[in-house]
């Protein structure tokens, strides 16, 4: 539980070009990074600079976003060694999705399969 309440208070600001870059490196976009963000969220723009300015941390990204995408029990699969549908802890669960969907996008996966369309 400890080390998930680390990642939980990790700054979303300190991850996010890590994104970043793993999208890029694989000849994808920033502009499909904040697609996946805003897909899964329901954050906009606007939303996501203020996230970043305020290095708001996973739980409060998480906790306040608009809302979560009803389509994500339809990311399956594994992500740092767990079944991404198997995590019972919600939040953690969200943070996986993202980092699944990331690694979806690097992967070179269209983003209508991403987004689950």
């Amino acid at each position: 539980m400890q080390n998930n309440e680390r990642v939980y208070n990790m700054s979303f600001a300190g991850v996010y070009p890590h994104y970043i870059t793993k999208a890029e490196k694989k000849g994808r976009t920033e502009e499909e990074v904040h697609e996946i963000i805003f897909w899964l969220t329901g954050y906009n723009e606007k939303d996501l600079q203020e996230i970043l300015n305020n290095k708001t941390n996973f739980r409060d990204f998480f906790e306040k976003a608009p809302q979560i995408n009803p389509n994500v029990s339809l990311i399956k699969g594994v992500i740092c060694g767990y079944r991404v549908e198997e995590i019972e802890d919600e939040l953690m669960r969200n943070i996986r999705y993202l980092d699944k969907l990331i690694d979806e996008l690097a992967k070179g996966k269209p983003m209508d399969k991403i987004l689950r369309k």
